[in-house]
């Protein structure tokens, strides 16, 4: 592998990239998903991890693998359950059914972001240390990390995958889930939440839409990525969604926008860094957020505990 290097490098005029895990980090040869869809396909998203509370005996959150030893994921899926008690899986694709490039580790060290728990709730971030590294392979790999400075216009096109629940109720899904939800911008989003949410809206966040669908339970903790050229890069880690009482209106889902905390994860990880990648592309597509005055109910995503705002 290249050494490492603490300065970003550049590979083209638009982007700026950590060496560390630059030769393997955004590649799914195996993705051939470009658009729709709701089953994903073996292999299509590598560094998707399934994040299992042995207490309980199931998934409740997601995670993403950044290097063969850390896992990127949200500090709110570990507000139950202890390091001991969790096991992490990579390269799942079901959870009820065979996994035939699936393989598992379990804890040795978890890093929550010294400021979480705080409003506003723009710190839900965590790094997860494995208690021994993973081989990487076509369906398991590292994602690229948007780096500081990156920009997602409202419209980018960014993927969001988990086991999240498909029906309000549960159970999580036993297929592995992928839905495009459109970036969404932070004045947009500030507007929705303004007032209902405690610190609303930071530029910490990042905020995606889609008519018909959203993050869910399950969720939590999971990748947003968006492509550029031929590498996949995490823009958001999944935080939380609405409960509405109306199914016809919707409103963002809200993540956590990793661009803001490359400092804090680089300073966490010693010499085995992720790769970072700038994103800095112009919306391919417009994208209108239809703003209507409605009360609402947030829940943070794992079913394992809730935190309800309604101000």
């Amino acid at each position: 592998m290249t050494p490492c290097s603490s300065m970003p490098v550049s590979v083209s005029s638009n982007d700026r990239c950590s060496l560390c895990q630059l030769d393997v980090c955004g590649r799914a040869p195996l993705n051939n998903r470009i658009y729709g869809g709701e089953n994903a396909t073996a292999g299509a998203w590598p560094w998707q991890v399934s994040i299992h509370d042995i207490v309980w005996g199931q998934h409740y959150c997601g995670g993403t693998l950044v290097t063969k030893d850390w896992v990127l994921t949200g500090a709110h899926c570990f507000d139950v359950p202890d390091a001991k008690d969790i096991l992490m899986y990579f390269g799942r694709m079901n959870q009820f059914g065979s996994n035939p490039y699936e393989t598992s580790r379990t804890v040795s060290r978890i890093i929550i972001h010294p400021d979480y728990g705080h409003p506003p709730f723009d710190k839900d971030i965590a790094l997860v240390q494995l208690s021994s590294s993973v081989p990487f392979s076509d369906y398991i790999s590292p994602v690229c990390l948007a780096a500081a400075g990156s920009v997602f216009d409202a419209g980018t096109e960014s993927w969001v995958t988990g086991w999240g629940y498909q029906q309000s109720e549960g159970p999580v899904s036993d297929i592995l889930q992928e839905v495009m939800l459109p970036v969404v911008s932070n004045s947009d989003c500030f507007k929705a939440y303004d007032g209902v949410l405690e610190g609303g809206i930071s530029n910490n966040m990042i905020c995606s839409r889609h008519d018909d669908k959203s993050i869910s339970p399950g969720d939590s903790g999971g990748p947003m990525v968006s492509r550029k050229g031929s590498l996949w890069i995490q823009s958001g880690i999944s935080m939380f969604s609405e409960e509405v009482g109306n199914d016809d209106i919707k409103y963002p889902s809200v993540f956590i926008r990793v661009s803001q905390y490359q400092d804090w994860i680089k300073s966490n990880l010693g010499s085995n860094q992720p790769g970072f990648v700038e994103f800095n592309e112009a919306s391919k597509s417009s994208f209108n957020l239809l703003l209507l005055p409605l009360s609402l109910t947030f829940s943070f995503i794992p079913f394992t505990f809730s935190l309800h705002l309604t101000f």
